[in-house]
């Protein structure tokens, strides 16, 4: 978990370092790979939380979705349809639920530490 919280604070501080602009013409792509991706960190979260957590399914998965709305972000330009919002739609709703359970396992942790 350590590792994970330092390679965050890293691509942070990267981040912010580096002096890198993309076009605007990549804007679409590059907000529907980051919501692939949070959803990605959020399911893994979860699975975490359930103990339930696997890294290759996690490293799949990530990639997998981010190439995923990507691609469907790109072939949707091409051809005049805007099939990112399925994506959008799709990744949108899997974090919020992620979180929504996320949210409850860690109320119910605390409810049973200051209940005992």
């Amino acid at each position: 978990m350590i590792l994970a919280v330092l390679g965050l604070a890293l691509g942070i501080l990267i981040g912010f370092v580096l002096p890198i602009d993309l076009p605007a013409s990549y804007t679409s792509y590059m907000s529907i790979a980051l919501l692939a991706s949070l959803d990605s960190v959020f399911g893994g979260l979860r699975a975490e939380m359930e103990d339930k957590f696997d890294t290759h399914i996690f490293v799949s998965g990530f990639f997998g979705n981010v190439l995923i709305a990507t691609f469907l972000a790109y072939f949707g330009d091409r051809v005049g349809i805007p099939l990112y919002y399925a994506a959008i739609f799709t990744f949108g709703t899997r974090m919020f639920q992620n979180f929504a359970i996320i949210r409850r396992i860690m109320l119910k942790r605390l409810e049973e530490r200051y209940h005992r």
